[in-house]
């Protein structure tokens, strides 16, 4: 693809879903960072219903680090694989702690040692916390992208790599919730809704 048609692509993206988004509540950057990593397999409106409770409940990553399991469970049931969050969660915090400080590192490599993070949580957080420029592939992001003929690759971080190159680095931190937001209301995984795409034009999907 062109940078020409690149360039329409995310002129229509920033139209139709603008360039900023309003992130997860939250007080300060641990709790953003938990609540990137409760929303995994779950929906965003699960993790707002919870998120206000719990910054309350839990002010410091020292608090949560040092709270029982079971209080901590109680706080996310409603979340989808709310035991293990509630682990990784625990795990997380106490690292942060005794090995940060408390303050919740501005760096990938730092923040893939901590539990429950991986690359796309990490990306994300980054972001949002501290707008340091990433390409967040999540499901959308892998689909739409490759469908739009921006990426080839067969995993997230191959597309990721790929992103990079074919986007404008200003771009990066926006591109992933225009997908999302995309993905879910016209480029559906199952069935995409072609005919109302205001991207078709540019498409280079095989249907």
């Amino acid at each position: 693809m062109t940078e020409e048609k690149t360039g329409a692509i995310l002129k229509k993206l920033d139209e139709i879903y603008g360039v900023t988004k309003e992130g997860f509540y939250h007080d300060q950057p641990w709790q953003l960072l938990a609540a990137i990593m409760l929303s995994a397999q779950s929906t965003d409106k699960q993790v707002e219903e919870v998120l206000p409770d719990f910054c309350r409940r839990f002010q410091t990553a020292d608090q949560l680090a040092h709270a029982p399991l079971e209080e901590i469970e109680a706080s996310i049931r409603s979340i989808g694989l709310y035991k293990n969050k509630a682990r990784n969660l625990k795990k997380c915090c106490t690292q942060i702690v005794n090995e940060y400080d408390g303050e919740v590192p501005a760096d990938m490599e730092e923040l893939l040692k901590l539990a429950g993070v991986g690359r796309k949580t990490a990306t994300l957080f980054l972001a949002d916390a501290y707008d340091i420029p990433g390409v967040t592939v999540d499901t959308h992001v892998f689909r739409i992208s490759r469908r739009l003929g921006w990426a080839e690759g067969n995993n997230p971080l191959k597309v990721e790599l790929e992103l990079q190159k074919v986007l404008p680095e200003e771009h990066w931190n926006r591109i992933n919730f225009q997908l999302i937001y995309h993905g879910r209301e016209i480029c559906t995984a199952r069935k995409a809704k072609c005919g109302e795409c205001v991207l078709g034009e540019w498409c280079e999907r095989k249907l």
